[in-house]
């Protein structure tokens, strides 16, 4: 009986089938005369790509067998794994769990298409990328008409989330950002960006906050951190429990933070050079005045986050340049200086994208933070667009209160000269890489010429600064160097407090630092918990003696008290 019944059903199916075949081969079609679609029919260069005929024959394959499974089998089951149709409601609606399924099927055949491409990698990475936007943008879970989930709330709230929805969708449209999280439970300064201090210095570009000491006694040679200025300082003063800020303090170090203002149209000429020579040098020469250290040549300690580290690093190149070797040491954490790796970013760098720029904004203009932010959402749309489209508006939740995506909604525009360099010089011809091939501040850049000991952390899951690029410092800068790799991405894997216990981190004891990352990590063991333990250990060691610690913020008239940190530049929304 059971037999006759699976006859019957592939009986039934065989129409299916042949369509199926039918549709896959035009599709083939379709791709195929795209990768050979004639040059002057385009306004711009296509670029070249075919398809591995064994690889698609073993597709096609595949594509039929799982599709004759899915009409025989539990459709339902099928797509359970992923978490977007995990609902009860999906496995009890027949179309639902069939809607889910197909989809789950052609999109790992899209993505295998993407893979049997033949071309060059920067065009598999592009079709990759494209596809992987494509089929997160199309999953049935994002539309109230497919969303079994989605339909039953609005049932039982009797359309009371529909209107909730709406609502939700209103305010994004008026905020102009998607809702990560209920932002209206923070404010900077208020229960994020609370450690004590003061800002005692700024211009057109930054404010310098000083730190009130948290010990009686703290290291002759100040801390100063340089943070990203694609994002708000925040990011390291997020809460007490997690701040790196405030664990610097608690370490004795007397710790200074640049703050950069949020340009607007009035920075909309700024360029590469002020951030160099106005921002990141000043920030230097003020830390050193108000502490003491510049008499008699003395150091600081600096680090840099990201963007943060690749200006800190040319500043001090500059410096050196000069004569001057104003560090004690140098973190750099999660920092491209070599851009030979730069991640999944790499696919949206060419000449014909940097020209575009430079036409937009290299005279003048901002790069609007909304854009920059849209972007970095993007390289992981499932989880930070599609997740909360889902969410906010089909099911009309409220996203739940979250620090750090309160910090990542709070954007932060660029000036277009400053941008359009940055762009050309690291990312597209990596020119910061290569002794005397950059001047800036009119000084010709040299890495190599920095002779501070440095401290590179490198996050093992990061997107944005792969580990390999991240590594690639090690082979560039000539001090002493040592190397640490943290578990996670380019957010989590740097802010882990050690009181969590969470996460863990790779150290290779014989402190030997070889060619690639790869090489390094044969040699490496793993250790539990955060590297922040490790940094301070090391850090201890270049902050020099101990001293009292100051009464006051700044130093004498120069540099007084202006107002109580984070400061107001930080308050500024884009």
């Amino acid at each position: 009986m059971r037999q006759e019944q699976q006859t019957a059903a592939d009986a039934t199916f065989a129409p299916f089938q042949q369509a199926l075949t039918q549709g896959w081969e035009k599709a083939l079609e379709s791709f195929q005369s795209l990768g050979k679609a004639p040059q002057a029919d385009m306004p711009w260069d296509m670029p070249r790509f075919s398809f591995s005929a064994s690889r698609l024959q073993e597709l096609q394959r595949h594509y039929i067998e799982e599709a004759t499974e899915l009409w025989r089998e539990d459709m339902a089951a099928r797509a359970r794994g992923d978490r977007r149709f995990a609902a009860e409601a999906w496995g009890s609606n027949p179309v639902a769990a069939f809607s889910a399924a197909v989809y789950l099927l052609n999109t790992r055949t899209l993505l295998g298409m993407a893979e049997a491409v033949e071309g060059d990698a920067k065009t598999r990475a592009r079709l990759r990328f494209a596809v992987e936007q494509w089929v997160a943008a199309s999953s049935p879970s994002n539309y109230l008409a497919f969303n079994a989930e989605a339909q039953k709330k609005a049932l039982e709230s009797q359309g009371e989330s529909i209107a909730k929805g709406i609502q939700n969708l209103l305010k994004d449209v008026q905020q102009g950002h998607l809702s990560m999280t209920d932002e209206s439970v923070f404010e900077v300064g208020r229960n994020v960006a609370t450690t004590e201090g003061a800002v005692v210095f700024e211009n057109d570009l930054f404010q310098l906050l000083e730190y009130k000491p948290l010990t009686a006694k703290v290291y002759e040679r100040p801390l100063l951190l340089v943070p990203p200025c694609i994002n708000k300082f925040y990011i390291l003063d997020l809460q007490p429990e997690n701040s790196l800020i405030r664990y610097a303090v608690e370490q004795g170090h007397r710790t200074f933070v640049v703050s950069w203002r949020n340009p607007d149209a009035s920075m909309s000429q700024y360029t590469w050079d002020d951030y160099i020579e106005d921002a990141a040098i000043k920030a230097i020469q003020v830390t050193r005045e108000i502490t003491g250290q510049d008499k008699k040549g003395g150091q600081i300690d600096t680090l840099g986050f990201c963007v943060g580290g690749t200006i800190l690093s040319t500043a001090l190149a500059v410096l050196a340049a000069r004569g001057e070797q104003p560090a004690s040491s140098v973190t750099l954490l999660t920092t491209l200086l070599d851009f030979s790796d730069t991640g999944i970013l790499d696919i949206f760098i060419d000449e014909a994208f940097v020209r575009f720029r430079e036409m937009q904004m290299n005279a003048g203009g901002l790069l609007a933070g909304s854009e920059l932010a849209s972007t970095f959402s993007f390289l992981r749309p499932n989880d930070l667009v599609w997740n909360y489209v889902v969410g906010n508006y089909l099911k009309g939740e409220t996203p739940p209160p979250f620090d750090l995506l309160y910090w990542n909604s709070d954007a932060t525009n660029l000036p277009g000269p400053m941008y359009c360099w940055y762009l050309r010089n690291t990312y597209h011809e990596n020119k910061l890489a290569v002794p005397g091939a950059l001047t800036v501040a009119g000084e010709q850049i040299d890495l190599g010429r920095i002779e501070a000991p440095v401290y590179l952390y490198g996050s093992r899951e990061d997107h944005i600064v792969p580990i390999d690029g991240a590594y690639a410092s090690t082979q560039l800068l000539k001090g002493k160097k040592r190397f640490v790799m943290g578990a996670s991405g380019h957010i989590a894997g740097v802010i882990n407090p050690p009181a969590k216990k969470k996460r863990s981190h790779w150290i290779r004891a014989d402190g030997k630092l070889p060619k690639t990352q790869a090489e390094w990590l044969a040699g490496a063991a793993e250790h539990p918990g955060s590297w922040w333990t490790d940094w301070s250990a090391w850090l201890k060691t270049h902050a020099g003696k101990q001293i009292p610690a100051p009464k006051s913020y700044g130093k004498g008239s120069a540099y007084k008290a202006i107002e109580s940190a984070p400061g107001r530049y930080v308050k500024a929304r884009a």
